[in-house]
């Protein structure tokens, strides 16, 4: 009997704080449940259960604020919890880990993992984690995460933020528009300005040195012209007063025939026809990359500045479209 009542104070005894905790008649407040396990080591198995009281303080939380998640979690050589939160539409996973990871310096391994062991994407959105449990690896130790349920909104009541979201985004362009316009023309502008001054002294090199192959060109082609016209003295010379044309005859087949073989060889080596006006442009091409290696002239350099303002002229251009500044084309035109 004594036994027995031993027994019945020390079952008392592992009862008492329960009892302690309802002596006022009132139960205790529920704490939240969490669905999370803790993995230590290589995955060596569960070292807990279900946790149904306060979360300990190295386990992973996440909970919604303000409409947001935020994940709570150990820094490991810190030793304290960090908050961070989460914007679903637009963090990456990736981003989210870099930023546990510029938090505490001491994390050498962070990476996320589904149920079944395979990785995820550093590319994943969080909206797309948080709709699933998963496992969270922080070096060593790795958390399985059970992300709180969110509650749907009706069709009534998300047609209702999307009409309101809409009206934001209308007060802010209408509010904001004008100053994005103006700052975006001025910064046009300065962009304008630094092109052209960095323009300025290669258009000047330009400029002469396409004066020079301009001449060597044009005096190419008198040079030929004057040939040509001697060839066709000395042939008449020799026809008429040195040697008779019975004679001149073959000389004359094997000119033409030694020009067709020119022509021929142009082709060959161009790829193109003996096409005067094509033929004086490729030549004053060849002058002017010759005289610009010669100066120092950096051509690339030359037609990505170019091409860089033309598209800042364009862009200036759009921006100052009536229907962008919603002004009449009048107003438009007196403000050019």
């Amino acid at each position: 009997m004594l036994a027995g009542l031993g027994r019945a104070v020390r079952g008392g005894r592992r009862q008492l704080p329960g009892l302690l905790a309802r002596r006022d008649g009132c139960p205790p407040p529920s704490a939240p449940q969490v669905g999370l396990w803790r993995h230590t080591g290589a995955w060596r198995g569960r070292e807990g259960a279900p946790y149904s009281t306060l979360v300990p303080s190295d386990e992973v939380t996440i909970n919604y604020r303000h409409g947001l998640p935020v994940i709570t979690l150990m820094l490991p050589t810190r030793s304290e919890r960090c908050q961070f939160t989460i914007k679903p539409v637009v963090t990456t996973v990736g981003a989210f880990l870099q930023d546990v990871q510029r938090e505490d310096k001491g994390i050498e391994r962070a990476e996320v993992f589904a149920t079944d062991g395979s990785k995820i994407s550093d590319a994943t959105l969080m909206e797309v984690l948080l709709m699933n449990d998963f496992k969270l690896v922080i070096n060593n130790t790795a958390y399985s995460v059970s992300p709180p349920v969110k509650d749907k909104l009706s069709s009534e009541h998300a047609t209702e933020m999307e009409d309101i979201k809409s009206l934001v985004h209308r007060l802010f362009v209408a509010l904001h528009l004008e100053d994005h316009q103006i700052r975006k023309e001025r910064e046009l502008l300065q962009k304008l300005d630094h092109l052209k001054g960095e323009l300025l002294p290669l258009e000047q090199m330009r400029a002469r040195i396409m004066n020079s192959a301009d001449a060597k060109t044009s005096r190419l082609l008198w040079v030929g012209l004057a040939l040509m016209s001697t060839q066709g003295g000395a042939l008449a010379w020799l026809t008429w007063w040195v040697y008779s044309w019975d004679i001149m005859e073959p000389v004359t087949y094997f000119i033409t025939y030694g020009s067709a073989m020119a022509f021929y060889a142009y082709f060959v080596l161009t790829k193109q026809d003996y096409i005067y006006p094509h033929a004086k442009d490729r030549q004053f091409l060849h002058y002017f990359y010759r005289k610009s290696k010669k100066q120092h002239f950096n051509v690339e350099r030359y037609n990505k500045l170019k091409d860089d303002l033309a598209e800042a002229e364009e862009s200036l251009r759009r921006l100052r479209q009536p229907l962008h500044l919603r002004l009449p084309i009048q107003e438009i035109s007196d403000k050019d």
